[in-house]
This record gives structure tokens, sequence and C-alpha cells, in this order.
């Protein structure tokens, strides 16, 4: 279908184009060859500007409907698997779980708008659309001509998604990406909750699922950076935040008011069937003073239906709440307890199946997302935070930058009035180093709203090696001061440390990291069971596995024991998001591998640690990966040839979000003010690939040197999760990098002293995964994904071929947004950015 909507807009010619740059890099894929490879160069060589533009279309298109049927066929495993007569691993149906390891769970995906969602938001829904139509064609015996016309209708997309730019003109701003954020919710986060809910429901109970009270509370809980991450992002204003969260009510309100029209139309039975209890009468009364003409014409209407009549008034009055008018809810608590009192009514009138079934589903929603749908939570820098303070301090002139963190404080308290204190309570202070800056939040609400108004938590980021190393140290400073012992009385222990997975990898590499971000997680569980408190580690995960990407579930069993504790709370960025809710099926799997991963790591949380029988070997990897690594990056001159070897540079100006996505480049002396995102997303575009495994072959070889050692790595590969799970990562990031198409890159950076050095670790890094794995060729244990890898090879070849010839031209406006469009090409086929 792609091929006839590039022939009918572009002739058989433009068609032919593709083909013979297609059949050109499969064949060189198939057997390299000096000819092979000239006739690749040739082909791209001839393309004038315009042609080239549509064949880099062209194959990007061909890279996203690949995605989108590949979603298919996971939904139809995922159906195939669910008839067996064993559960789905990983899913709630195969758990060992009772109500009682439910009692304190709590799991926290974070939406973010990291730029790393290469796609326009067009381009997102030319593909839902699209998706929608394969479901319908498949799950659907279709009479001829409603297959016919669903044909038709996949055409017509197709077509309009072959005509969309991929690229857009201008970024979007922050409360743009609220809208698109708000998309997921709308398309399958809303509606998938409960079906991930009543699984569990299920699990618990089958005999009486649906029948009675869930013996389980709502344990899911979305929060938002997307318009309150004002960290190096100067469009993200108290005027903002304040938008954004009354866009997220509008959207929160209505699906609930929704949801509410729809059940109560359900609600059909009369007074004399099931008689309304004396608290849902009193209830009704409630309604009708809060709306007493909706109350008249409801019992006009519906005179012997009370209770159809009372999730009618509540619905009117999630309107009222939304247009702020007379009758609306003081807040989400209040609206609970009417389904609750609706609830027991029909319970106790004989009717448990209506009471617990669609509106048990309305419930978990109203508790799950409130009048909110996500906690907005504001991240700013530490250093900002701080010039703030000595300014106030001082007492001189305020500087704009002063005056906007008070404004910020100020629409918290302005937020938590109107929707209540959970829906933005959280600072998180990027790279705290001291307790300092964590009493500092404090003092900053208490200037900026001296009544107090502004209850707010601060959340300590730690990012860097230094401050991961002193966490404890941090920790046992702020809770000596009484103001944060006020904090954890009032929140009864519970406390909350984000630690950093992109920062640290680009400042020491992966190995390193994530060795020293394990060692931190396990140091501060420890802490916090010594003090009684109740820690909640927030995982600030990437997509790539540079920034601590990879199977969540899998990274969740690979915690330190004891360190989940039942609470769980992860970044889900940009691409990351929209892979996982994009469709509702998968939705409801991310969601169950989630739960299932959390519950079974709490149940293990007394288990001995792995790690203690490797102490040596974890120091020694660290140490040699580190340096290692530091010694590439740290070599004069190597800034400039990251700028010369990659896109950076149009990275840079690419409009995939609000935020820049560089702090600044220009410091030739180091990469500080490089952010980790385009530094990830520049070496995966390159086909490099090296934020991903740089620095772990020297770790692993600075073990299988020794005697024995190879066998010693083996024996930390089959008993510690945590060095499995690296492992198993580092092998799809090695797989991704293609040392081939990597050498066009490479050879433009005109330090054959550097390139040698990538060379020799990438060889390096392979053979000893290899060997430690006990495989013969990368990703041998998942054939699946190493085959889609290899499929895909040739035709991100064509679009890297492109890149280089466009990145050696003269940079017009025109060549850089054809270099723009094979950067959003080259994500789309390896399916990751930064």
């Amino acid at each position: 279908m792609l091929g006839d909507a590039i022939a009918d807009t572009g002739g058989s010619a433009s068609l032919a184009r593709v083909e013979a740059l297609r059949t050109a890099t499969i064949a060189l894929r198939g057997h390299s060859t000096p000819a092979r490879r000239r006739r690749v160069v040739e082909l791209v060589n001839a393309l004038d500007l315009r042609d080239a533009e549509d064949v880099i279309r062209a194959f990007t298109c061909y890279f996203q409907l690949v995605n989108l049927a590949e979603e298919r066929e996971r939904v139809r495993t995922l159906r195939t698997r669910s008839r067996g007569d064993a559960p789905i691993e990983d899913s709630i149906a195969a758990l060992d779980v009772d109500a009682a390891d439910l009692a304190d769970l709590r799991i926290t995906p974070v939406l973010t708008a990291h730029p790393t969602e290469a796609k326009r938001r067009a381009v997102v829904e030319h593909l839902w659309r699209i998706g929608r139509l394969l479901e319908q064609l498949e799950s659907l015996p279709l009479g001829v001509s409603e297959e016919v016309e669903a044909e038709r209708q996949m055409r017509e997309e197709i077509a309009g998604l072959w005509r969309t730019e991929p690229i857009r003109r201008h970024r979007p701003e922050p409360l743009d990406e609220v809208r698109a954020m708000l998309s997921l919710f709308d398309e399958t986060i809303f509606t998938t909750l409960p079906a991930v809910y009543r699984e569990m429901d299920r699990r618990l109970d089958p005999a009486r699922c649906g029948a009675r009270p869930p013996t389980f509370t709502a344990f899911l809980r979305w929060d938002t950076w997307v318009g309150g991450d004002r960290d190096g992002n100067p469009a993200v204003t108290a005027e903002v935040t304040e938008a954004a969260m009354a866009i997220q009510s509008d959207h929160a309100l209505r699906g609930l008011e929704a949801a509410a029209r729809r059940i109560a139309r359900t609600l059909s039975v009369s007074d004399r069937d099931v008689r309304p209890s004396r608290a849902l009468r009193t209830a009704l009364g409630r309604g009708a003073d809060a709306l007493p003409t909706v109350a008249v014409e409801l019992e006009r209407k519906l005179p012997d239906a009370p209770h159809r009549r009372a999730l009618g008034l509540a619905a009117h009055r999630l309107a009222a709440t939304r247009e702020g008018t007379r009758g609306a809810y003081e807040g989400p608590a209040a609206f609970v307890r009417d389904l609750d009192v609706l609830q027991r009514s029909l319970d106790a009138g004989g009717a448990p199946r209506l009471a617990w079934g669609e509106l048990q589903h309305l419930r978990w929603q109203a508790e799950t997302f409130g009048f909110h749908v996500a906690a907005m939570e504001v991240r700013q820098h530490s250093s900002v935070l701080r010039a703030a303070r000595h300014q106030l301090r001082g007492g001189g002139r305020r500087s704009a930058a002063t005056r906007e963190v008070l404004s910020t404080f100020r629409a918290i308290a302005d937020i938590q009035t109107r929707l209540g204190p959970q829906a933005c309570e959280r600072v998180v202070v990027s790279f705290t180093r001291s307790a300092d800056d964590l009493a500092g939040v404090l003092e900053l609400a208490r200037l900026a709203v001296p009544d107090g108004g502004a209850d707010v938590v601060p959340v300590p980021l730690l990012e860097s090696r230094r401050d991961l190393a002193a966490a404890t140290s941090i920790l046992d400073d702020w809770v000596a001061r009484p103001e944060a012992r006020r904090l954890l009385r009032s929140r009864k222990g519970e406390l909350e440390v984000m630690v950093g997975y992109s920062d640290s990898a680009k400042e020491v590499g992966v190995l390193a990291a994530n060795l020293e971000l394990y060692r931190a997680q396990r140091a501060m569980s420890g802490w916090a069971r010594e003090r009684g408190l109740r820690l909640t580690i927030f995982h600030g995960r990437g997509g790539a596995l540079g920034r601590g990407g990879g199977p969540a579930s899998r990274a969740i069993g690979a915690e330190p024991p004891g360190s989940v504790g039942g609470r769980f709370k992860v970044t889900e960025q940009g691409e990351v998001a929209f892979a996982r809710y994009g469709n509702a099926a998968l939705a409801r799997r991310h969601l169950e591998q989630l739960t299932n991963a959390v519950v079974r790591a709490t149940a293990d949380g007394h288990r001995d640690d792995p790690a203690d029988d490797f102490t040596d070997e974890i120091d020694t990897m660290a140490t040699a990966s580190r340096a290692h690594y530091e010694a590439l990056v740290r070599t004069a001159g190597f800034v400039e040839f990251f700028r010369r070897v990659t896109p950076i540079a149009q990275i840079g100006t690419l409009p995939i979000a609000s935020r820049p996505v560089s702090r600044g480049v220009e410091d030739a002396a180091g990469l500080d003010d490089l952010r980790a995102i385009p530094w990830v997303f520049a070496w995966s575009q390159s086909r490099v690939n090296l934020t991903g495994w740089y620095g772990l072959g020297a770790g692993l070889d600075a073990i299988a040197s020794r005697r024995g050692g190879l066998a010693r790595l083996r024996t930390m590969a089959d008993r510690w999760p945590f060095f499995a799970t690296l492992l198993e990562n580092a092998e799809l990031s090695l797989a991704k990098a293609d040392l081939e198409i990597a050498e066009l890159y490479l050879a433009r950076g005109d330090r054959p002293d550097l390139t040698q050095a990538i060379r020799d670790e990438l060889a390096r890094t392979t053979e000893l995964v290899l060997a430690v794995t006990s495989h013969g060729r990368l990703l041998d244990a998942k054939p699946e994904l190493q085959r889609a890898i290899e499929f895909r090879n040739p035709y991100v070849d064509a679009l890297s071929f492109l890149q280089v010839r466009f990145l050696r031209e003269r940079p017009t406006a025109h060549v850089e947004r054809l270099v723009q469009a094979t950067i959003s090409g080259v994500a789309a086929g390896l399916q990751n950015t930064g």
C-alpha cells in the first residue's frame, strides 16, 4: 500500500528510485564488496534534493508501518498465549499473591517531555488510526464490502502518512507537549487502567470477581513532568505549570463525566426491585441541594430509578466542577464517597454485580486519576534554587530568575488550592549536592507563600558519581534537621529519592555508572530500614540502554534485594511512553509486567544479595571501566571529534521538544554542558551506539584476564540478576552498533587514534560478552529480536548513507532539513533515539 501511495503521487520513477536503493543496500548486506558499496553511493549521490527528500520519507514511512505491524504481531501473540493452559509469563495471573501482599503497593510511572520522541503527533495519529483498522480487520469476521471499505480507509491513511512532513517546522510549546501526553491518557491509559485492576481482582478471587467489593486499594498512580520540568527549559514558567494542570483537570473531569453518564444509562433498576438505602436517599438530597434544577428534571424523567438519578447527578456535578459553576465537587474524595454510597446501596438491594462491575471501574479511575490525571512534579536545578535563596537572603533587587522561582512556588499553592495537595507537591532538585539544597526548597516555599499554603516535598535527584557515593551522608544530614523531621512525621516516615541514570553514564560510562547506582540504592535501602523510614527510589531512566533503558520488568527484578519494598517509581520518556501506551493491549501488558515485577521483588526482598559474593570483582570492573571510558572522553579534541562524527548539530536544532536538547557544547575541554539525551541520540545515529557499551569490555577484561576469570564472570551472570540483565542490555546495544556503517561517520572525525580506540573496544566488548554468555552470536537467546535487527539493517543503511552525504554538503536550510529527516528515519528504524 505504501508503494502504491508513492507511485500515485510521484509516479513510477519515484518508486523505482526507492526500490533501486533498497535492493542495493540489501545486496550490500548480503555480501559486502567494493563494487556493491560504490553502487549504493552512486544511487545516493545521483538524487537531487527533492528526490532525496522523497526517498528519505519513503524509508521512514516504511519503518513506521513495520513497527506498527510488529506491534500488531505482539498483540496477536499475547492473545494466543492467553488461551493457553498456563498464565502468560510476568502477568498478574502468574502471580502467587493475596490481598495482604498488596496492602502497601504503589507503582508510579512518571511521564516526561524529554526530547526523545522524533515522530510528529500528526504522524502518531495516522499510525493510531491505521492500527485501529488493522485491529478491525483481524478481530471481526467482516463482510466483503466491510473488508473492502476498511482496506480503502487504510490506503487513505497511508497516503496521508506518506504526504505528512515527518519533521515539525517549529519546536512545540510546553502546552503542546501537555496535550500530546494527554493524548495517551485519552487513547489508552484511562480505559486500560480498570482492566489491570480487574485482572488483579480476578486473580485474588476468580469465583466472585465483580460480585463483591475488591480486596485491595488502587495501587497505580501517574505523575508528570510535562509542564513542570523547568531545569534548563526557560519556556516552562509558573504560568505554564498552572495552565498545564488546568488542561489535565479538564481531561480528567471529561473522562470521568463521560464514564459516569455511560454507566448511569445501564442502571435501569427500579426502586421496587432494588430498594435505595437511607444513605443513598441522603446523597440524593445533597445532590438536589447542589443542583436543584437538574435534580428536579432527573426526578421527572426517572421517578422510579434513584440509583440512575444518583449517578446522573454525579455526572452533572463533574461537569459543574470542570466549568467552575454551582454544584461543583470540592474534590475527588467527595465524588468517590458518592460512588461508595451508590455501590453499597445496590449491593444491599440485591444487585451486587451492578455495584461492583462497571461502577467499580469508574471508582478505580477516580481513585487513580483524581481530578488531575497525573500529579505535577516541579523540577529545577539546584544551582538555580541556590542562587534565588542567596539573593533573597541578601535583600537586594530580585532578578527575573528569582522572581520566577517565587512565582513557581505560588503556582504550586494555587494548584493545591484548586485540586488538592496531592496534585502538585513534589519539587525535584536536579544535581542535589547537599541537604542544604533540600532545606532550601522549604525555605523558598515559605518566602513565596508566607501563610504556608505551598505544601511541598523536596525530592533529591542524585546524578553524578560523587553524589551517588555520598547519598547516605546527604540523607543523614537531611533527616537530622527539624524541618525534615516534621515533614517525615506528617508523611508517616515516607521519603523519596531520585537516582539519575543518564548523567552518571555520560560521566563515567555505562558499566561504572550502573554499578555505582546499584551500590547507592543498596546503601540507601539499608539506611532507611535502620531508621524505620519508608523509602521510595525514583528511577530516572531513559529509553536507550545508555540512559538506564531496557525492559522495565527485568530491571525491577535486578534491583538490590529489599530496595523495592512495594514501591516503584520510574520515568517514561518521549518515545518510551508512546511505545508503552500507544496500543491498549500493550499498555495493559506493560502495567501487568510492572505489577508482577514489583510484587515479586518485594516478596524476594529478604533474600541475601548475590553481589556480596563479588565485591572484589565489582570494584575491579568499576575502576577499570571508568578509567577506560574517561581516557577516551577526556582525550584532547574528543568533543570536536564527537561533533564531526555524529549529527549532534542537527539534533540540537531538531524541533522535537520545547526544551533545548543541549545546555551548550561550545566548551571543547569537556562534555559537562552536553545533556545526556543528545549525547546518546547522536551516537545511536552514527551507528556506533557507544554509550551502551564503551568501557564494558575493559571492565570485563579486568576479570577475564585473571586465572579462572571467565568462569568467575559466568558465575556472576548466573547468580546475580543485575549482572545478567546488564549483559542482556549490552547485547542489544552491541547488536544495534554497526562498524561498517559507523566507519562512514568515524572517518569524518580525522582522528585515527580515537577511531581505533572505538574499534578495539567494540571488538573486545563483543568478544567478552559472547564469551560470558556462551553465545555464538549476539542475541542468540532472543532469535526474534536478532532477526528483526538483521531484517531492518539494510533499510537503516540506506538512510545512513543519505545522512552522511548531506552531512558533507554545504549546510543550507534545505540540506539541514534533509539531515533532520534522516535522523527521524534512522530513529524509527533502530526504534530508539535518546
